[in-house]
Formats: C-alpha cells, structure tokens, sequence
C-alpha cells in the first residue's frame, strides 16, 4: 500500500502523518483545523477538503481522532468514510475508542466490503514525534500484515502487537490506560500516607521501588511530580476522563463489576474538576497532597 488518506492531524496525528511521507507513502490528508493542514502541505502531504476526498482512491484511511464522537462522524457518519472507500481497502483507526462503536464500523465496513482495523497507541505526542509508539491491533490477520509497514513506520517494531478479531485493540487500550491510572491513585495515597506518618520521602520511594510493589510508575513516571512539579500536561485530563469512562462502560459491558476503576474514575473526575480540563494526567496525585497538606518532592540530586 503507497496511498494513504490520514485523517486527523492533531497533537498525534501530525507527527504520524509526517512520518509516513518521509518515508516515501503518497498522503492525502485532511483535518478540520487550517493550520494542521497547512502544515501537512508543507511537509509534502495532498491536502483535501473533506474527509471522504480524502479517502477516495486510497489504498487504506487512517483516522486518528479525539473521541468516539468524532470517529463515528467521519467514519459513519453523513457523507463518512467508509462510504467512499473502495472494496478491498484497509480503513484503520487508531484513536482511543470503545468496543461498541467498533461493532458498528465493523458492520459498515463489511457492507462496503472494507476490512477494518482498530489501531489504538501509546506512547504520547513524544512517542508520535519520535516514531516510537506502541500500537495495539485488532481485525483480520491479513488485513494487519496490509498495514504492518505503516505501523512500523508510525511506531516501535518490537511494540506492534496483533491482539486478535475486531474489537481487541480497543479493548487492551483501554485497559492498560485503566491501569496506569489506578497505579496513579495507588502512589499517591501511599506517598502521602508514608510523609504524613514521618517517613522520608526519597528513602520512602527508594524502599518502594526496590521492593515487590514496585511498578513502571513508581520507578518512572511519578518522579515527573517528586523532581519538579510536572503533572504532565502532555494528555490533558479531559482526554483521562474520556478514557477511563469508555474504560468502566467496557467493563459494565461485560457484566463485570469495577469498584476500584469506577472509584478512581470519580477522583480522576474530581481531580478534573479542580484543575481545568488541561490539568495534566497525574493530576491525581496533586489531590492527594492538598488531601495531606504537604508537596511530594525530591531533594535536588547532587
């Protein structure tokens, strides 16, 4: 596949898109901002002027958008995607979006003799920029080998993972995202409880590192807010907020009970609330230490 329409072109799909034409794929690509698409011009990308020309005589579409709501108007919606989709093309969207909303692309995409792949990722606008995220795939296993070359374009070879039918990279997505987000809560209750009952904080993390609770958060991502302060503006909360309900509906979906997602969904919710909606993604944490009265910060090393 050389033809590609992308459609999206935002914090994640600029630079995913950039790195398509710099290796050599004819895009055509369509955003709703002026200014995202006045960039993808500059960077060598056919610039259309609704998403369905975008797509017409494309190879495969990728979307990569904010929010189920958008991925169903340009997919599905009047005048969508798929619609103007040739039989036998690759539609692959790899916004963050829910296992219902899949079955229904799933169903016009059949109709239209479309094979259809859910692509969600991780990895951040920084991944996106450096071509390195990982990318969680669900759909038919030829249809995945189609689009391989452009994942491994747009992300980390060794982190394209095949999850199975439909439905399945959506799905993984949103749990890994649940549980990065209840690890959030988790380290900034026990942080706080530690300082609070007298515990240094650097010998507190250091023991809790070392120890069989240790996780990718506490060792990593948290020393974001113990060394400056950062909640990572990054992804902002009102994108966790999305993220974590389409993760609980999931979860109601299936008949299972969450008591502890459905929970950190609420302070996840209040943390928004409190914050802005641009508040960053470990917002959380700074509850906890107005909760506590305290700032959760490491001395300066050195």
């Amino acid at each position: 596949m050389k033809s590609i329409s992308f459609i999206g072109l935002g914090n994640m799909g600029g630079p995913m898109c950039g790195h398509l034409l710099k290796a050599g794929y004819d895009v055509s690509a369509f955003d709703i901002a002026p200014d995202a698409l006045e960039r993808a011009r500059a960077a060598g990308a056919h610039v259309a002027g609704s998403a369905a020309a975008s797509a017409q005589g494309a190879e495969a579409v990728v979307t990569m958008l904010p929010a189920p709501a958008q991925v169903e108007e340009v997919l599905i919606g009047e005048g969508g995607v798929i619609a103007a989709m040739a039989p036998g093309t690759v539609a692959i969207d790899m916004s963050t979006s829910s296992r219902s909303l899949g079955e229904r692309l799933l169903a016009a995409a059949r109709e239209r003799e479309v094979e259809l792949l859910d692509a969600p990722v991780a990895g951040q606008s920084i991944g996106a920029r450096a071509g390195t995220l990982a990318i969680y795939v669900g759909g038919p296993a030829d249809a995945f080998e189609r689009a391989r070359p452009l994942f491994e374009v747009m992300g980390d070879p060794g982190r394209i993972f095949h999850l199975g039918p439909n439905g399945a990279g959506y799905t993984v997505k949103l749990l890994l995202n649940l549980l990065w987000f209840i690890q959030s809560v988790a380290t900034g209750e026990v942080l706080s409880v530690g300082v609070r009952a007298g515990v240094s904080l650097a010998k507190l993390h250091e023991a809790l590192v070392g120890s069989p609770a240790t996780s990718n958060f506490l060792e990593r991502d948290v020393r974001m807010v113990l060394d400056g302060g950062d909640y990572d503006d990054a992804f902002p909360m009102r994108l966790v907020t999305k993220d974590l309900g389409l993760a609980v509906d999931l979860a109601r979906e299936v008949g299972m009970p969450v008591e502890l997602s459905g929970l950190v969904e609420q302070i996840h919710r209040r943390a928004r609330a409190a914050y802005g909606d641009d508040a960053g993604e470990i917002s959380a944490i700074r509850l906890y230490e107005e909760l506590a009265g305290l700032k959760l910060r490491l001395p300066p090393s050195g």
